[in-house]
């Protein structure tokens, strides 16, 4: 009777822990726009120490909400590296790697043909899509092909459970914590690569791509510039478990929203790209004039710039990747001449090719013998 009890009290208590932690989930629209706008006004910092306080705050709750206080050992195994394709000014590589024990991050490496003394690097993680998932889209290949035109070296990788990387589901329960080791481990990676200067790091993607990048931004210094795509809103949180199914955003009365989480990557150069259908709608008069006081407590509102595309949507289209190109450009150093052609950016040499042609795993690249297969076992993992 008293082991009985013992479990039944065990049950109990692990079901309150878990309805508590739902509890402190902000998904998709969780302010109202009305909401959104007075949670930013309520937290105008005054100074430079209030706001670092304030940051501090902020960044420590990600890492607690994520259960991701010390990252996971870091795999000694080598990257796997195939199939290289020299295309028009640039080419492609078949890449995967170990983020953790058995967790392999699979993507695609554009190095640019023309050689360099030393190489900007771009970390280019993509948003949710499909008809083809996120890094086999046009609009994906297109931008890593362009900016490695451009001189960049550039990594791409599939979010968890899309692409090659089918070890789990997308929408398994700590997908944000797994996609932000494979975020980190990722930035290791593209260091590692041979000519990088690692003052000359950047990060940008679209939707959950640019939930990604102002993640990482705000965890890892080693990013210098960010650019967050259609997706830093003061009342959306994300609508996908792989943004906000976990409680990085609110604890018990501790608050924040991911703009002031996209703030934390003051004073580095960040542009912040929005449209007029979607949550990024307000731009111009809520979420760019907060981080405009942010980048001001630096003195540093020259590192900050927005472009809103009010008769656009929610993507990473061609006039969202030319305002990206021209700020990559001015920041990590970047050739713009070299992908533009009667004063417009002409990305016709930027080929998008089949997923069978950028897959990392296939009949002669099997997936290896120690990849860690299906949700339990991942997160037993983690």
């Amino acid at each position: 009777m008293k082991i009985a009890y013992t479990i039944l009290f065990s049950i109990l208590g692990f079901t309150s822990a878990v309805h508590a932690q739902q509890a402190e989930l902000c998904q998709g629209a969780y302010f109202t726009e009305e909401q959104g706008k007075e949670f930013l006004e309520k937290h105008i910092p005054t100074s430079r120490v209030e706001w670092e306080a304030r940051a501090a705050q902020i960044r420590q709750q990600i890492r607690n909400g994520m259960d991701l206080q010390t990252l996971p050992e870091k795999p000694t195994s080598k990257p796997i590296i195939h199939s290289k394709k020299e295309m028009d000014g640039y080419t492609i590589e078949n890449v995967a790697f170990e983020s953790m024990p058995g967790i392999y991050v699979t993507g695609n490496l554009y190095k640019p043909l023309k050689k360099q003394k030393s190489y900007a690097a771009i970390l280019a993680p993509h948003g949710h899509g499909e008809n083809p998932h996120g890094r086999f889209r046009e609009q994906t290949q297109k931008r890593c092909a362009t900016l490695a035109r451009m001189g960049a070296i550039v990594f791409v990788w599939d979010m968890v459970g899309q692409g090659d990387a089918k070890q789990c589901e997308h929408k398994m329960a700590k997908a944000l914590k797994l996609q932000t080791i494979n975020s980190i481990r990722s930035l290791d990676f593209l260091l590692s690569v041979p000519g990088v200067d690692p003052n000359r790091v950047a990060c940008t993607g679209e939707s959950g791509g640019g939930t990604q990048t102002f993640l990482l931004a705000a965890l890892d210094n080693r990013v210098k510039v960010s650019v967050p795509v259609v997706m830093v809103s003061a009342y959306f949180f994300g609508g996908c478990v792989c943004e906000s199914g976990l409680p990085i955003h609110k604890k018990g009365d501790y608050q924040t929203n991911n703009v002031e989480i996209a703030a934390l990557t003051a004073p580095r150069p960040m542009i912040m790209i929005s449209d007029g259908g979607d949550w990024t709608k307000n731009t111009p008069e809520v979420e760019y004039p907060f981080m405009q006081k942010i980048y001001s407590l630096y003195n540093k509102k020259d590192n900050l710039e927005a472009v809103h595309l009010a008769n656009e949507k929610h993507d990473y289209g061609p006039s969202k990747r030319k305002a990206m190109y021209a700020f990559m450009a001015k920041h990590l150093k970047l050739d713009l001449k070299a992908v533009t052609k009667d004063g417009q950016i002409d990305e016709d040499p930027a080929k998008v090719l089949e997923q069978k042609d950028l897959a990392v795993f296939d009949a002669s690249h099997p997936r290896p013998a120690n990849a860690v297969m299906g949700d339990e076992a991942v997160l037993k993992l983690l």
